[in-house]
């Protein structure tokens, strides 16, 4: 069986749905929106694009279509073999779907519509619907944590322009994503790690560059550097902790910085004996800046006392704002058990302390691409239009008696410039104004193609 069929990327239920829609539809359309009403600008929108040029470009064929109709019937559902083979034989196995959205990168409020889907043949009515689970996830995910993303580099910000005299030329580098390992899927990994990209260029994530590069032709959107793991700094023995060290000093001073883990037997007489008394001298005549990671202890509480200590060995200046800034030659990273709270808390004690912003850096795994959900913004794809074998458009929608927040938009939607910025409006209530959402793939073919660099720089006009 190929897991990939594309005919099978859906929910079950949907194999009965080209046999529910009134006699005549020749055409529905759904979109897809951040649900609720706020004035709060926080929804992202990215990943649609890894999405068309991924799954949606692998064609459908005869044996995708002989595999989905025995496994449908033997679930218990109808298959629609007639619409499917329609596809293959007419449209060469593309799927014969339209497919507009905003720019990706763009931030907008809950309730403006990201993406809007219709089929182009009034044979394949049913299509746009049958596609709402794999697209509704394709967006909903990385979107999340591009949101996610942004709020975290707004808290970063506002604590190195405080604190900080250069905070521009450390920002993009606060925060590492360390969540490939963290994560469900390799894919998941991919898509996250790629949202991590818009507003961080500092990652371990392999699978989120290699999206970055495949699908928004980023040649290199991240970079890392030298570090150890517990199993090599104990495979020394830890009677040869210095020596493991002094190892990682010889080997990777040449590449301007590297991290080194040094909590495998204890931090405080790793940072201040070793760093801080039997290797000072090598430390600030290699050229380098050791990143020195505390991976256990309270996470609050132990990078700010490891800053302070290596403040003690290896002394700081006092920047043009009045905090102090270790001598380049350390810094320190915290990585473990980190929550954005966390983040915050630790940053406004080295604060309280009168040090720099600068003096640390953070790594998120789990905590960013893992723990997020659908609901998180309310992601939501819903049908907004049904057209009959004569060309008029319907309006569908749902409105829910118990449960305003979940009713849907009625007709098809544009997106326009408004006073508080892009808001919804319907499509054929236009009037002139220019529709933000945009077609970006018609029948198989991609006709808009983003760079990440066009993405950052989008972002940024509100990160």
């Amino acid at each position: 069986m190929d897991f990939a069929n594309p005919i099978l990327d859906t929910d079950s239920y949907k194999f009965s749905h080209h046999l529910q829609y009134p006699p005549g539809t020749s055409a529905v359309s759904h979109y897809i929106e951040a649900r609720g009403g706020s004035d709060l600008v926080d929804v992202v929108f990215f990943g649609l694009q890894m999405f068309l040029k991924g799954l949606l470009a692998r064609p459908v064929t005869r044996d995708h279509v002989e595999e989905a109709e025995a496994f449908v019937t033997a679930h218990g559902l109808p298959f629609n073999r007639a619409g499917w083979m329609h596809i293959v034989e007419r449209h060469g196995g593309r799927l014969p779907l339209e497919i507009e959205a905003l720019p990706e990168g763009v931030c907008v409020r809950r309730g403006v519509p990201l993406v809007q889907v219709t089929n182009t043949d009034p044979a394949c009515f049913w299509l746009s619907g049958h596609v709402e689970t794999a697209m509704l996830r394709a967006v909903w995910y990385p979107s999340t944590v591009a949101g996610q993303l942004r709020k975290i580099r707004r808290e970063l910000r506002g604590m190195l322009e405080k604190t900080c005299d250069a905070p521009q030329d450390h920002l993009s580098r606060m925060l590492l994503d360390y969540g490939a390992r963290g994560t469900g899927a390799h894919e998941q990994a991919a898509l996250g790690g790629a949202a991590h990209l818009i507003y961080f260029s500092a990652t371990d994530n392999v699978p989120g560059v290699l999206a970055a590069r495949r699908f928004y032709r980023a040649p290199m959107a991240g970079r890392s550097m030298p570090a150890s793991e517990h199993a090599t700094m104990t495979a020394w023995g830890g009677e040869h902790e210095v020596a493991a060290y002094g190892n990682m000093i010889d080997r990777f001073a040449r590449y301007g910085a590297f991290a080194v883990v040094s909590d495998s037997y204890d931090i405080n007489l790793a940072v201040s004996e070793i760093w801080g008394k039997a290797l000072k001298e090598r430390v600030k005549s290699c050229g380098a800046t050791i990143f020195i990671r505390p991976d256990s202890g309270d996470p609050i509480e132990t990078p700010v006392h490891v800053v302070k200590q290596l403040d003690y060995h290896f002394g700081s200046t006092m920047n043009a704002k009045g905090y102090r800034v270790l001598n380049p030659c350390v810094r320190v990273i915290q990585g473990d058990g980190l929550s954005v709270a966390d983040m915050g808390q630790v940053l406004r004690r080295l604060e309280a302390f009168g040090f720099s912003a600068e003096n640390i850096v953070f790594a998120m795994g789990g905590g960013i691409l893992q723990k997020v959900n659908r609901d998180l913004y309310a992601f939501a794809m819903k049908a907004n239009g049904r057209r009959d074998d004569e060309g008029r458009w319907h309006d569908v929608w749902k409105r829910p008696a118990t449960m305003n927040v979940k009713a849907s938009k009625a007709g098809r939607q544009a997106v326009v410039e408004g006073m508080m910025g892009l808001e919804a409006v319907r499509a054929d209530q236009l009037r002139g104004r220019e529709n933000y959402m945009r077609p970006v793939w018609r029948d198989g073919e991609l006709l808009v193609d983003w760079t990440l660099d066009e993405i950052r720089a989008r972002a940024a006009l509100s990160a």
